[in-house]
């Protein structure tokens, strides 16, 4: 079963992640401070460097709601089929390895070893393999627990190793090794893929279309308020990066690494309002083809992750561009260029995949 809604808010969040991506790369000043160990209190925020890297923070979260929401309704449309556990646990390891054994190339030269927003779906794909037995309020009560305790695991710091490691892949990121750098700890994007799968689960049920449209706008409103409480108060639940006024930025000055409370709630907020707008507009009956483009991105989301950065990086090592100069220009002028080659390749993949739905490319 697709459901178009969820395939153009993909797009959006994909061709987003470009232009933080393409920032990283041709901007020297691209702001990367969304963590209160790499921040120092009283710091300026920048509107534009600012706004460019605030405004792709929805990506990751949107992405890995709608991993899961995608995957049980894979799961439903495959039911009684046998090796579908074997399928999300091969699919889950090798979406995961190829953040070290690739990614690593385009986004750190393999002087580092990187372990980002793949490993954390690949390895959330491997632990849903079992948890999806379980019933929602199950997934629910469990990825509400994994988010509202996450910050004490702070608390504990493991020097020796492999405690060390372990708990960076596991709840707090970082350096997990001498070389290995872990953004994306595994369990709290756990919990927001537990979420996304019974969101899944939830858009298989009958209802109208109308129905579907406020839930799930109220369900992104009580988000926002959740934010607003949470960044309010400005203690537990921002992960130690608080404001230092009241100025508009300060409030949206998140922490994402590891995701808090505070970030958690604003940025799925915001994609549960995305996905009630593009539901309203989801009309069986309209062609939609303004949206195509969205769609095309949204169903070729893998594929396309895995060029996109080298063909930047790419681009930089070729010109060897100066990073110190025009470097927002560079980052919206790079990102588009980016999506524009790459969207051939994008509609013949999407072809492709169409034609041998049960080919290797059921992994990508």
């Amino acid at each position: 079963m697709r459901i178009r809604a969820i395939d153009w808010v993909r797009g959006l969040v994909m061709l987003l992640m470009t232009v933080d991506h393409s920032g990283s790369i041709f901007d020297a000043a691209h702001m990367h401070g969304d963590a209160a160990a790499h921040w120092v209190p009283g710091s300026p925020l920048p509107p534009g460097e600012f706004l460019t890297r605030w405004i792709t923070h929805v990506c990751a979260p949107t992405f890995v709601l709608l991993a899961g929401a995608s995957m049980a309704l894979s799961d439903e449309k495959r039911r009684g089929q046998p090796g579908q556990t074997r399928f999300l646990v091969t699919r889950g390891l090798l979406i995961a390895a190829i953040d070290p054994l690739w990614m690593s190339l385009g986004f750190a030269s393999y002087q580092r070893i990187v372990f980002q927003v793949l490993y954390a779906i690949g390895m959330s794909m491997v632990c849903m393999a079992a948890l999806r037995r379980l019933p929602s309020r199950v997934l629910l009560a469990g990825a509400f627990v994994i988010q509202a305790a996450g910050e004490l695991s702070a608390r504990w710091k493991p020097v020796a190793q492999p405690w060390h490691a372990i708990w960076g892949f596991l709840f707090v990121g970082g350096e997990t090794t001498e070389k290995a750098v872990c953004a994306y700890p595994l369990v709290p994007w756990l919990s927001i893929m537990m979420v996304g799968w019974v969101l899944g689960r939830w858009l298989l049920e009958p209802r109208t279309r109308g129905d579907r449209v406020r839930a799930l706008a109220v369900i992104g409103v009580g988000l926002l308020v959740v934010f607003a409480i949470v960044r309010g108060l400005d203690g537990y639940g921002n992960w130690g990066l608080h404001r230092d006024s009241l100025a508009p930025l300060e409030w949206l000055h998140v922490a994402k690494y590891p995701p808090s409370i505070a970030f958690t709630t604003l940025e799925l907020g915001l994609a549960f309002l995305m996905l009630a707008a593009f539901m309203a507009l989801d009309d069986p009956e309209r062609a939609r083809r303004s949206l195509a483009f969205l769609s095309l991105f949204g169903a070729t989301a893998f594929f396309y992750y895995v060029l996109h950065v080298h063909l930047m990086a790419g681009a930089q090592a070729l010109f060897g561009w100066d990073r110190a100069e025009y470097g927002l220009l560079k980052t919206w002028v790079g990102a588009g260029v980016t999506i524009a080659v790459l969207a051939w390749p994008c509609w013949w993949y999407r072809r492709y995949k169409a034609a041998h739905p049960d080919g290797w490319a059921r992994y990508v």
